[in-house]
């Protein structure tokens, strides 16, 4: 990645989705929801309106030179600091990204949107779309996301079913596991009842592995992913776990390269050395030695969180709304 991106970043390594070259539409963190496990942080903007947060053309211009610079990637994936489709032109970036590339065209998206007929007519065009579903009714669904007031779960829901007629691509849906929230074999089994309605390729059971933006939400253990993966059809596959992972060294980059790929990944989220590590495709020690020049420069600040250090970024620069 080249200093001075705006909208892309990575590749960054995924076990989901191999290395995966991202794209932000919107800023940071304009959103539906304002998840309290969220990684990212807090929603600065919670809303439903759909507009040209950030110029398509310059997004394009930016995709244009990583292809002409670099152009390694197994899949390129909208996401990042909030929801990408509340970008009204997100279908035109995939359909753009199509028409330039054969790379793998992924939507990470909450699913809140899609109960509009617009919004699942651009998602379509994805090659996989990625939805959340956490919650089994109203009650549920505020507790878990703190949605848009004007959000309703049987609408949402409503929308997830018919994006499942609509598109013919792999639809995942991610169920995020919170302590307290939705962690009882009970509430997994209401969960996997609203699933089996909307029939996805995939499930995907995750839950807080870095600190989340409240300051409070914790893990639900491995053990227990794992029993609730079972309620599930197709059985879910657990992904909240430690997340090194355990990638050899790929490329040789200079410090100053590894300095810019790092703080671009930590403006998204935190991690721990480990974590960058494995995404990033470099060895441990080097970026343990750019981890501390960037926190002697005030970059990064350090938090603590069940026996391990993550880093997080000081300043991120979100895009201008």
């Amino acid at each position: 990645m080249q200093d001075g991106y705006r909208f892309l970043f990575g590749p960054v390594r995924s076990r989901r989705l191999g290395r995966s070259l991202g794209i932000d539409l919107v800023p940071l963190k304009v959103c539906t929801y304002d998840c309290p496990y969220c990684q990212v942080g807090v929603t600065t903007l919670k809303t439903l309106e759909r507009r040209d947060y950030v110029p398509v053309v310059d997004v394009l211009a930016e995709f244009d030179h990583w292809l002409a610079q670099d152009g390694q990637a197994d899949c390129v994936t909208l996401a990042g600091g909030g929801e990408p489709t509340l970008h009204a032109r997100f279908g035109e970036v995939i359909d753009a990204i199509g028409a330039r590339t054969k790379l793998r065209r992924i939507l990470l998206s909450n699913g809140s949107l899609f109960f509009l007929p617009e919004v699942r007519a651009a998602a379509i065009k994805a090659e996989v779309v990625k939805a959340t579903l956490s919650s089994w009714d109203q009650a549920s669904f505020e507790q878990v996301h703190h949605p848009h007031p004007d959000l309703r779960f049987d609408t949402f829901v409503a929308g997830l079913k018919a994006l499942r007629r609509e598109f013919k691509g792999e639809y995942w849906l991610e169920v995020f596991a919170v302590p307290g929230v939705n962690d009882t074999s009970a509430q997994m089994i209401r969960i996997a009842e609203v699933a089996r309605l909307i029939a996805p390729d995939r499930i995907h059971l995750n839950t807080a592995v870095r600190p989340a933006q409240d300051g409070k939400t914790l893990s639900v253990s491995v053990a227990e992913l794992e029993e609730f993966a079972k309620l599930f059809n197709p059985v879910a596959e657990v992904v909240g776990v430690s997340q090194s992972l355990a990638q050899p060294q790929t490329e040789v980059i200079t410090h100053a390269e590894l300095a810019t790929r790092i703080l671009s990944l930590l403006q998204r989220h935190p991690c721990t050395a480990s974590d960058i590590s494995g995404t990033i495709g470099q060895s441990v020690s080097e970026v343990e030695k750019t981890l501390k020049d960037l926190l002697e420069q005030g970059a990064l600040r350090l938090e603590h969180r069940d026996t391990q250090n993550y880093f997080v970024a000081n300043s991120p620069e979100p895009l201008n709304p």
